[in-house]
């Protein structure tokens, strides 16, 4: 009965006001609402995969999971803890962070603008100031980025709101382009079709917009040809790639160089005729 007695008043002994009892059963109802919001969040990931994007899934599955906590918060809150004097407590002390932390604050509000226009998705290949690769997460202050080199980069949102930011993937197809140089003694119209033909009969080369490949200069060394081109921005860089070494090779097969930067000199006292038939000094 001692023991019964003994353990009756420590669960009724109060530590500011409250009861061990209901400490106790408080940490109780909030682990059990953990557990609860990750359940709730792994069956919004099952659920919703593949119907929405990558961040709107994060955000559902946030905004899931946390307000899951606090509900077990508010319900597991003790008795005799006044609510009302929580939120007046909770208004002070966010005044006072506030005020002690901007920056935080600044980074919050980016990060909910970030979610309401949303220049960026999980998944899409970004450049923000002197960082690049592909986003990983965007959270309420920061965004995560994974760099070309697999090097993970936290950047507030403060910055990411604040600086341009370049999307890689936002559209559906991406222009580039090549500029190479072919020998003047070589026929540069036989080179276009060439290269036209290479183009067209790429399955990733895009039809529409069309192709352009034409003469861009004449250099001092080269006849220089443009040649621009769409292909899905998610296969770009294997396109331009790829293409660049065949239209090497297919112009070598015909018969095309392509030359190495040359001068031509001229000697003093060499006759004037002779100028015209391009002598070469090496």
């Amino acid at each position: 009965m001692n023991i019964v007695a003994t353990i009756k008043e420590t669960l009724d002994y109060k530590i500011a006001g409250i009861k061990v009892i209901e400490m106790i059963e408080f940490a109780v109802i909030l682990f059990i609402a953990v557990i609860i919001a990750r359940i709730a969040r792994m069956a919004v990931r099952r659920r919703f995969k593949e119907k929405v994007t990558p961040t709107t899934l994060n955000n559902m599955e946030k905004v899931v999971y946390y307000g899951i906590i606090l509900i077990g918060f508010f319900i597991a809150l003790p008795k005799g803890v006044s609510l009302s004097g929580l939120l007046v407590a909770g208004g002070i002390a966010g005044i006072v962070i506030g005020f002690a932390s901007q920056t935080v604050v600044s980074n919050l509000i980016s990060g909910l603008f970030l979610m309401v226009e949303r220049p960026v998705e999980i998944g899409d290949s970004i450049a923000v100031g002197d960082v690049s690769g592909v986003v990983k997460d965007i959270r309420v202050l920061s965004t995560t980025i994974r760099t070309w080199d697999g090097i993970y980069v936290r950047i507030p949102n403060e910055k990411v709101f604040s600086s341009n930011i370049y999307n890689y993937v936002a559209h559906g197809a991406r222009r580039f382009e090549y500029k190479i140089g072919i020998s003047y003694s070589d026929d540069a119209s036989k080179a276009v079709e060439l290269i036209k033909d290479i183009l067209a009969g790429h399955p990733l080369v895009l039809k529409y917009p069309e192709p352009q490949v034409f003469v861009s200069e004449l250099g001092e060394s080269s006849v220089n040809i443009v040649i621009r081109m769409w292909a899905p921005s998610s296969h770009w860089y294997s396109v331009k790639t790829e293409l660049l070494w065949k239209i090497k090779v297919l112009l070598e097969e015909n018969g095309i160089e392509i030359p190495f930067p040359q001068h031509v000199i001229w000697m003093a006292g060499e006759k004037k005729e002779g100028r015209g038939k391009g002598k070469k000094k090496k």
